[in-house]
């Protein structure tokens, strides 16, 4: 059968934009060849590459910040280590929705996670002359992995595809014990796999952690996105999975993008462990006046990167954590749109022969959310990816998230109503031309 998009229009833009191997294309490089693909063809793309909120933002964050605003905040420098208002609020939204207390202090607003993770590395890679490597736990976020590059420090990273439960603490220590890692990062709920690591799993990153005294960076941009439990109700539990119930030597990595779709004023916050922001590194404390890691993290790294978060955001993202814990704004209400978008597009694949990719936390299901993966019989990350642009689907391969798994991440966040039938119409045709 005819595939919705003739093939000549995708081969020629792959080719013309200069893209080699289709397995190791980049989003942006995806998304080019969909948008152009779609207005050569005139034919609707079903766009799932892009990790972008599709929601809109919170509005009383929006109101807290122009409120601000208009109030003249803009005419005056916030402070490096975060306006009171801020540090309060996450500090409250830390103990009612992870269920540990951390200090307003060691709560510091970043712009967006992406510069808490920029500012975290450089900090960690400083800390031990002889601990030079940041140790991912992937499948991860590949810009992370760009920001080491920029910053010339040295990674090392594995696939918990296969370690997954007390495997992972043999494979983890396996890297820990060769005394070069700084730092270990991940992501929970995972981008892009949508893995959420058990408690079991998290104890046993934090006790090596403490034992082989590694920074742990938990990024929980999808924070409390695990809709296969209710996260919503702040100081009861259950609460959001952390490794800060398992070590001192943390911290958390807290983003207003996903979760309150606050995306464009790149706000975020990351929250030291009071242990960690007040300990004392020899080779930091040498470096930079006797200041110990928090202080470092704040008032010289991202001093120097940026002299502070936007004032008005912060007013944005403290309203919005405020509300959460009041109340009087659930967040998890709105996010849900997302994993009820996940079961009905899992529905449309799995009728086609796909199947999950990381379809599991150890013994149940795989939670629906943000992201997923798929998989199709046969068919390389690469090939898959590159066949389903023909039928106007977009979206990126696994390798380049750090899997080793064959397989796609699907993004939920840009699917509207009718696109289910689309894409249902679609994958017949695709199961029709790949048949099993």
């Amino acid at each position: 059968m005819d595939t919705p998009i003739r093939k000549e229009i995708v081969d020629g833009l792959i080719q013309e934009f200069g893209i080699q191997d289709f397995a190791k294309a980049t989003i942006r490089e995806v998304q080019l060849v969909a948008s152009v693909s779609e207005k050569k063809s005139g034919v609707e793309f079903i766009k799932m590459e892009m990790g972008i909120p599709g929601l809109p933002a919170a509005q009383v964050g929006v109101d807290a910040q122009i409120k601000a605003l208009q109030n003249g905040i803009a005419h005056s420098y916030p402070n490096v280590q975060g306006t009171p208002e801020l540090k309060e609020a996450a500090s409250q939204f830390v103990k009612a929705f992870v269920g540990v207390d951390i200090s307003p202090e060691g709560c510091v607003p970043v712009s967006g996670s992406m510069q808490g993770t920029f500012a975290a590395f450089l900090t960690c890679s400083q800390c031990d002359p002889k601990k030079d490597t940041v140790l991912f736990i992937d499948p991860g976020f590949p810009v992370q992995k760009m920001q080491l590059q920029v910053m010339g420090i040295k990674y090392a990273t594995f696939d918990v595809y296969d370690f997954r439960g007390e495997k992972l603490k043999d494979k983890l220590e396996s890297y820990l014990k060769q005394g070069n890692i700084c730092a270990i990062i991940y992501s929970n709920p995972n981008n892009p796999s949508w893995i959420c690591l058990r408690e079991e799993e998290l104890k046993i990153i934090g006790e090596l952690a403490t034992e082989y005294d590694a920074v742990v960076m938990e990024d929980l941009a999808y924070f409390a996105m695990d809709f296969r439990k209710d996260l919503s109700v702040p100081y009861e539990p259950p609460y959001q999975a952390t490794v800060a119930r398992y070590t001192d030597n943390y911290l958390l990595l807290i983003s207003g993008s996903k979760a309150f779709s606050y995306a464009g004023e790149r706000i975020g916050v990351t929250c030291i462990g009071d242990a960690l922001f007040r300990r004392k590194y020899e080779a930091l404390a040498n470096r930079y006046e006797g200041l110990a890691f928090g202080p470092v993290f704040s008032t010289r790294m991202l001093y120097a990167l940026s002299s502070g978060t936007s004032h008005s955001a912060q007013f944005a993202m403290a309203a919005m954590l405020k509300a959460a814990v009041d109340r009087t704004y659930d967040f998890r209400k709105e996010v849900s749109a997302y994993g009820k978008r996940a079961k009905r597009l899992k529905e449309i694949f799995s009728r086609h022969n796909f199947y999950i990719v990381y379809d599991k936390d150890l013994d149940e299901p795989i939670a629906d959310g943000f992201y997923f993966t798929i998989g199709y019989p046969g068919m390389s990350s690469g090939q898959l990816a590159h066949e389903l642009m023909y039928y106007g689907v977009s979206a990126i391969c696994l390798v380049t998230c750090g899997s080793h798994q064959e397989g796609l991440r699907v993004c939920t966040s840009f699917i509207e109503e009718h696109q289910y039938d689309l894409l249902e119409e679609r994958m017949k045709i695709f199961e029709a031309n790949n048949p099993q």
